[in-house]
């Protein structure tokens, strides 16, 4: 079982950084793959990018070369550094936590969710 907590979140203006972490509870945090996904209102929650747990990442075309995950094992967290930040990259933002094999891209791959970190950006 892993439980997941978001921070970072804030406003900033249109060309910004935002580093958004993730942390985790639970002994076999270091087995799971990793994921952040972003739901703006009215719109369906969209993936945004994923590591896996042999630190393969991947990431949605509208972030790639902006966006970088990382994680840090031992002090079981995962990280979002968000840069040249757009006002649509406003949303609310989750991390999420699956156990399966494999590059993950949709929500129904990850089992665990935190609760999100709101992001604005403003123009």
């Amino acid at each position: 079982q892993v439980q997941l907590v978001e921070s970072g979140g804030g406003l900033v203006q249109a060309g910004g950084s935002l580093r958004l972490s993730c942390a985790a509870s639970g002994r076999t945090f270091s087995s799971y793959n990793m994921g952040w996904f972003r739901q703006a209102p009215g719109k369906e929650r969209e993936f945004v990018g994923t590591i896996t747990r042999g630190d393969r990442t991947s990431y949605v075309d509208a972030v790639r070369g902006r966006f970088t995950i990382s994680r840090d094992n031992a002090k079981n967290t995962v990280y979002l550094q968000m840069n040249s930040l757009k006002p649509e990259d406003t949303a609310v933002y989750y991390c999420a936590a699956g156990g399966g094999f494999g590059i993950f891209t949709t929500a129904n791959e990850y089992e665990y969710w935190g609760q999100g970190t709101q992001v604005t950006v403003s123009s």
